[in-house]
């Protein structure tokens, strides 16, 4: 299976383990954890946000949100916004929009981490495109992305219906 050749090079110079694997298109990151068979808290959802005028990765469980307040304070900047997908476009024109995976480092760019995942034997996330995954271990993953790790995360709250 053809893995996109700038991640399968990174990988393979990082002697980092990890298995790949087709399926039917998935547009997030819980339909990717549906059709993996994996738990939600070992899907990974990316989102690219800019800060300072810099773009980041926040990497979260994909039933997560992203407390865009806690992350801004945890990367030390003024201001921080969601990238456009435009702008996603442009940064990362070797991937599919909605399918980055968490290795913003190989294009200079930071990576934080959701605290939750530290210890996880497994991870799954899109390598980049809609229908290709990647499983790896976190400590793998941290050992070449080397993430800011913080508790910027947020499980969403379920909504009460009145009848």
């Amino acid at each position: 299976m053809a893995l996109l050749a700038c991640l399968a090079d990174a990988l393979k110079r990082e002697r980092m383990p990890y298995v790949v694997f087709r399926h039917p298109p998935a547009y997030t990151a819980q339909e990717t954890a549906a059709i993996a068979h994996v738990p939600g808290h070992s899907a990974v959802k990316v989102v690219i946000c800019v800060a300072d005028g810099q773009p980041l990765q926040a990497v979260v469980p994909a039933h997560y949100l992203v407390d865009l307040e806690r992350l801004r304070l945890l990367a030390g900047a003024q201001t921080l916004r969601l990238a456009s997908e435009t702008e996603i476009g442009a940064l990362y024109p070797d991937f599919e929009v909605g399918a980055i995976p968490p290795f913003g480092t190989l294009y200079g760019h930071r990576v934080f981490v959701e605290q939750c995942f530290v210890g996880e034997p497994e991870m799954v996330f899109n390598a980049g495109t809609h229908t290709e995954s990647i499983c790896m271990h976190y400590a793998d993953l941290a050992e070449m992305v080397k993430p800011v790790v913080g508790a910027f995360g947020v499980m969403p709250r379920r909504r009460v219906v009145e009848s």
